[in-house]
């Protein structure tokens, strides 16, 4: 799900069949996600969700656009600092990261609402920001973190929220993401914002 979310939100519309393959394998995984939760025996569901990996890491699902990933980079610093999984620090940043970045382009986050979601709101702001509702209470259904108290590191200090910060930006040589280009001060806001 998040190979295929970093490469969704991106400056660049990419293509009609790129968008489809994307929403349909985002909706395949929350069902099945769901449904292998409640059976992890549930042959179906585990190989809905095995086909979607595939897809979503050969790259499929960003064909004709650039890739985001700046909330892998986020998370990165989460693992090397607190030694947390890799996806739970990817759920603990997604929605923060969103809450920073969706103003880019709102009507992506709107499309994403609609297409993968099914909210049908008129408001395009308010439709982009039910959408990021959804994933963030989809990763809480399932058991994963979105803030830092939820993954295990406790709230962090500011300093610690810099150098985390520091280490992101490579010593403030480098910003992240696509969408919305964070340097360290901005990588230092969706820390703070998760700092909860």
């Amino acid at each position: 799900m998040m190979h295929t979310l970093e490469r969704y939100f991106t400056p660049v519309d990419g293509n009609r069949m790129t968008d489809e393959i994307a929403e349909g394998l985002l909706r395949t995984v929350i069902d099945c996600g769901r449904t292998a939760l409640k059976n992890p025996c549930d042959y179906d569901a585990m190989s809905e969700l095995m086909w979607c990996g595939s897809l979503s890491h050969n790259g499929i699902t960003g064909l004709g656009r650039p890739m985001d990933f700046s909330v892998h980079q986020l998370g990165h610093e989460l693992g090397a600092k607190f030694d947390v999984a890799h996806g739970a620090a990817l759920t603990t940043m997604w929605g923060w990261w969103a809450q920073v970045c969706y103003r880019e382009d709102i009507a992506r986050f709107s499309r994403y609402a609609e297409n993968v979601w099914g909210i049908k709101i008129s408001d395009s702001t308010k439709a982009a920001e039910a959408g990021i509702e959804c994933t963030v209470n989809y990763f809480k259904e399932i058991g994963l973190p979105v803030c830092f108290t939820e993954l295990g590191t406790g709230t962090l200090t500011d300093n610690e929220i810099l150098d985390l910060a520091d280490r992101c930006s490579w010593h403030g040589k480098r910003k992240i993401g696509q969408l919305k280009p964070l340097d360290k001060n901005g990588i230092a806001e969706v820390y703070r914002l998760a700092n909860r």
